[in-house]
């Protein structure tokens, strides 16, 4: 059941979802905080946020509403623009101890950058880590990197970026994938390429398409040597077998 919801979610056919719920709750059966919180998510997307609401409330009312099942309300808030609402939600989270996390952050940061309200995004991802067990994550870092990249403030961009390796955390591929389509957007094909070349080094695949606009701008700036260099690491990646796909074993 809790899979077929979440398909009818993903779909946008939530009331499709709902009726299960009802049907679940017809044969006494009660419904999980899993099950709340994907349909809360799912009417929060459709902007049906006093459904969304009154899901919630149910959720608390049996008993099964924790941190995920707030951050699906944060969402809905989020999705409907009542920032205001969605800034109470996380203050309730904090006075009643359910869990606030950095998942809840991303949900409001995501949603303001978004919203085109970025010195507040980023002013938020400034305090987060003020409540404990709240440090960015990478998905956090990924989302203000994105958002400064998307304003051509690329110096912002490369201080977040700085920032979240000083902390060990690891880039994703998408993140290499922004700041180098980013910086080559702006015609800085040496920063690019410097992007692509640590992107290499971690043994991470660039998408096909970024390596082959940079190559393009790179060869439309007359640099064949660097393109060719490019071309030369990207292939030695690209057939290089998957250290995670089992080998098939050898004949004996």
């Amino acid at each position: 059941m809790l899979w077929l919801m979440n398909a009818y979610c993903k779909a946008r056919k939530v009331s499709l979802a709902v009726e299960k719920l009802q049907e679940m709750e017809a044969k006494g059966i009660e419904p999980s905080g899993h099950i709340y919180c994907i349909l809360i998510n799912g009417l929060g997307s459709e902007r049906k946020l006093g459904e969304a609401l009154k899901m919630f409330e149910m959720s608390k009312a049996n008993g099964v509403a924790q941190a995920p099942t707030y951050n699906a309300v944060v969402w809905s808030y989020c999705w409907s623009l009542k920032f205001d609402e969605a800034f109470r939600m996380v203050e309730e989270m904090r006075r009643c101890k359910v869990g606030l996390n950095s998942r809840t952050y991303d949900i409001v940061i995501h949603h303001l950058g978004k919203a085109g309200k970025h010195e507040e995004a980023y002013s938020v991802f400034l305090k987060m880590s003020n409540d404990q067990g709240c440090d960015p994550s990478t998905c956090t870092y990924g989302i203000i990197m994105r958002m400064f990249c998307s304003k051509g403030e690329l110096d912002k961009a490369v201080k977040i970026w700085n920032e979240m390796k000083a902390k060990g955390l690891i880039p994703a591929m998408h993140m290499f994938a922004t700041m180098i389509s980013s910086f080559r957007q702006a015609n800085k094909l040496e920063d690019a390429c410097k992007y692509f070349d640590e992107m290499m080094d971690l043994g991470i695949r660039p998408p096909a398409m970024v390596y082959s606009k940079l190559k393009q701008a790179l060869l439309d700036e007359g640099k064949k040597d660097t393109a060719q260099s490019l071309t030369v690491k990207f292939n030695a990646l690209r057939f290089a077998p998957n250290p995670m796909k089992r080998q098939p074993k050898s004949a004996k």
